[in-house]
């Protein structure tokens, strides 16, 4: 019935559980890409952006060289010869002053042999053959840029790289004045561009998104864990509460079967047993005169006392009176149980521990019927110690509810049986019905009360019984 109980309780909310779950790791796989997809996006158009920046700047160096350089410098010397000082002074001042205020690392200027002839780095001035394929392009009339990137693999898979600069290759011309159709290639320019500003701001925005990504997935994580364990909580109590309904019904079901059918029985039994009983009494006066020593009556009489309590037993459960409601002190029923049960208390050498609250409130209930489920809780308790032992007994109030705690000092109940032992005719005695805890529990509640017994921590086992203090209260 636990594993039933267990599965029928788990298998409601599996499947919502199943699909939160995943639905919020998927969304926030899908987030984190998506994020990464949109700093993409952002560098390759920074990227772009740079190039047509680039692109513009060479534009207009180009038209300030010419002007300000090639026409001058070849109307007074004659010819351009950037390695003269006065020239490359000239050059070097319009190169400056145009590029002045913009962000550029570098810039190189080829002659059409592939040599350096001036840059912002005078150790590589005449250095040849050091364009490479994008001076090519740009002899040939296109412009060309590349991005170049230094670092370790996680800095550029990240896109942040300490070292990234955008190397852009153009044609210098010469320009034909009024007139939009440029002139033949005089050489080759490159611009050097410094972008890891611009990408380190992209990566913190982009620490920024996946950041708050996070602390959003982490809140909606938290929001839908709360939603599902408190939905979880909810369907969890409610397949208990219909298991217990179910196992309360089908147990009504099956005593008010077994109760028709014990009733009928012991109504049948009863009138022979009494047939039985009288002509057992009358036996044993006739055989008074004629053999005394002949205990026979004796015993059909003891027997069949004994048959009579049991089928008591049987109507009792079978057909559990209404109680009759009047108010009554808990402690003085306990103390007439105590009363009744004092001669076998002292013989057999138990001890009873008594502790009662102050100032405990009457309660309205059946005096008769709750002294005879008292009766049968001691009477188990004394069973459960064959060797002698104490038992307690505490009486509490709180709440509109009284709390009667019975303890003995026995080795308690095997684990296994602990829910068996409220099923009719379940008992590990050699001697009884089995009927007993059932009585109890049909007088408690009726009273509108609960009973219920555990093993203590140290030994023995313990009945708690709770009743209230008024009826509907």
């Amino acid at each position: 019935m636990d594993t039933h109980s267990s599965e029928e309780k788990v298998k409601p909310f599996r499947l919502v559980k199943y699909f939160t779950f995943t639905s919020l790791t998927v969304i926030f796989i899908g987030t984190l890409l998506l994020s990464l997809l949109n700093t993409h996006l952002a560098r390759t158009m920074q990227q772009k952006k740079s190039e047509d920046y680039a692109k513009l700047l060479i534009e207009n160096l180009n038209h300030q060289v010419f002007l300000q350089f090639i026409i001058p410098v070849a109307l007074k010397f004659g010819k351009i010869q950037l390695s003269d000082k006065k020239q490359f002074e000239r050059m070097d001042k319009v190169v400056r002053s145009t590029l002045h205020s913009f962000k550029i690392d570098m810039v190189n200027i080829y002659d059409i042999n592939n040599t350096i002839s001036y840059s912002f780095d005078s150790s590589v001035i005449g250095k040849k053959n050091a364009g490479g394929k994008g001076y090519q392009d740009a002899l040939s009339g296109k412009s060309t840029s590349k991005l170049f990137q230094k670092g370790n693999w996680f800095e550029i898979f990240l896109g942040y790289s300490p070292h990234s600069k955008l190397i852009t290759f153009a044609p210098l011309r010469a320009e034909r004045p009024l007139s939009r159709i440029s002139g033949p290639v005089l050489g080759v320019v490159e611009i050097v561009q410094d972008l890891a500003e611009d990408y380190k701001a992209i990566f913190i925005f982009q620490i920024r998104i996946i950041s708050t990504c996070t602390v959003v997935m982490g809140a909606l994580f938290l929001v839908l864990l709360y939603v599902v364990k408190r939905g979880e909580a909810i369907i969890e109590k409610r397949a208990l509460e219909r298991i217990r309904l179910k196992e309360q019904l089908s147990r009504a079901e099956h005593l008010s079967s077994l109760g028709e059918m014990v009733a009928g029985i012991s109504h049948e039994i009863r009138n022979p047993l009494g047939i039985i009983m009288s002509s057992s009494e009358l036996l044993k006066k006739k055989m008074a005169d004629y053999d005394p020593s002949n205990q026979i009556p004796n015993i059909i009489i003891e027997e069949s006392s004994r048959l009579n309590h049991i089928i008591t037993d049987f109507l009792n459960f079978a057909k559990p009176k209404a109680p009759n409601l009047t108010l009554c002190n808990i402690e003085d029923i306990i103390d007439k149980n105590i009363t009744f049960l004092e001669s076998q208390i002292k013989e057999e050498g138990y001890t009873i521990d008594k502790h009662y609250d102050n100032n405990l409130p009457e309660i309205t209930a059946d005096p008769d019927m709750l002294y005879q489920a008292f009766l049968n809780i001691l009477i188990n308790a004394m069973q459960a110690m064959p060797q002698r032992g104490k038992i307690s007994v505490n009486i509490c109030s709180s709440d509109n509810v009284v709390e009667i705690f019975f303890e003995d000092q026995g080795e308690g109940i095997a684990e296994d049986i602990l829910e068996k032992i409220w099923d009719p005719f379940f008992t590990t005695k050699s001697k009884g019905t089995g009927l007993g805890l059932g009585i109890v529990k049909n007088i408690v509640e009726s009273h509108g009360g609960s009973v219920k017994i555990s093993n203590r921590s140290v030994s023995g086992a313990r009945v708690t019984v709770t009743l209230p203090v008024e009826q509907g209260g």
